[in-house]
């Protein structure tokens, strides 16, 4: 059987779950995954696995543990139960949030969940009026706002985000992405620290002059904070001809990342269809034990199985 390599994607692991995302992860399913690659699968450093993509030493079932952002809850919850398991993950941090600051979609989320209610009037935003007395209205008026926000220009994004968390009244609520400390105690864990740009925009919607200064800055600004090479990175979003392009590719490689990650489903295969600039991702959305290596298995089988939309 051929060595396939199964890059698994990961934002959060909450302490507790949260009712208004049911569906994320929290700590007890992050260990009940942990325990089944450990079993199932075999579990690499995505820098080593790179390499043996390269030299042909890959492991059968070989899987990297990923995580995009830089979320808080990634040294407080996530590391300690990869310490636990002895398990390695790669972190792909957007710099320019660390130390307090908010991704616009968490400022949509935070607006609507604190939201007074019965309906978040967002008209003169050309956003509509959503109604958010229940939770489920909440749950969809997030998913609304999040889709009818996600590809507008970034300025535009970030603009309106803030004026929803202000027509909903909403608090800043808590630090919720890493601090430098958090970052440095990740790194001191042994993890791999990989770049993510700096302000997390989708390539696409920025001119390539502004889009590989992003790119760049994050490198740059990541190797300041842990004073060591960065050569690995994430395309925000990472949906291969519609987040990023072919001129997205050629910059990574011209700032000198030996490898890159997507969010198209499937796994990499050694051999001459390999590129190392855009390597698949995925992570079984299951919680069930049998559906998630049913989930792991149909990955290995085809290169995009459906799936819900990659935030």
């Amino acid at each position: 059987m051929t060595a396939t390599l199964s890059i698994l994607i990961y934002h959060r692991v909450l302490a507790r779950p949260d009712p208004l995302f049911p569906g994320e992860v929290d700590a007890r399913l992050f260990e009940r995954q942990l325990r089944l690659l450990k079993r199932f699968y075999a579990p690499l450093p995505l820098d080593e696995a790179v390499h043996r993509l390269q030299d042909g030493s890959l492991p059968p079932r070989a899987a990297c543990i990923t995580f995009d952002d830089g979320y808080a809850d990634n040294a407080q919850v996530a590391l300690p139960l990869l310490q636990r398991h002895g398990l390695h993950a790669t972190f792909f941090i957007a710099t320019g949030y660390l130390d307090g600051g908010q991704m616009w979609n968490d400022t949509v989320i935070e607006a609507v969940r604190h939201a007074s209610g019965p309906r978040l009037d967002l008209q003169e935003h050309g956003l509509g009026c959503l109604p958010v007395a229940s939770l489920a209205q909440r749950q969809a008026a997030i998913a609304t706002l999040l889709g009818q926000l996600k590809y507008l220009p970034f300025a535009r994004r970030q603009q309106l985000a803030m004026q929803i968390r202000r027509q909903a009244g909403a608090p800043a609520g808590q630090a919720a992405m890493l601090s430098t400390a958090q970052l440095r105690q990740l790194q001191s864990a042994g993890m791999g620290l990989g770049a993510h740009t700096v302000s997390h925009p989708i390539l696409s919607t920025l001119p390539e002059r502004e889009a590989r200064l992003d790119i760049a800055n994050g490198k740059r600004q990541l190797e300041s904070l842990i004073q060591a090479p960065v050569t690995l990175f994430a395309y925000p979003n990472g949906k291969a001809g519609r987040d990023y392009g072919a001129p997205h590719v050629a910059m990574v490689h011209s700032l000198g990342f030996k490898a890159a990650v997507a969010t198209d489903w499937g796994v990499a295969r050694p051999g001459a269809g390999l590129d190392l600039l855009q390597l698949p991702r995925f992570t079984p959305w299951d919680r069930g034990r049998l559906a998630f290596l049913w989930r792991m298995r149909q990955n290995r089988r085809q290169a995009h199985p459906a799936r819900p939309d990659a935030g």
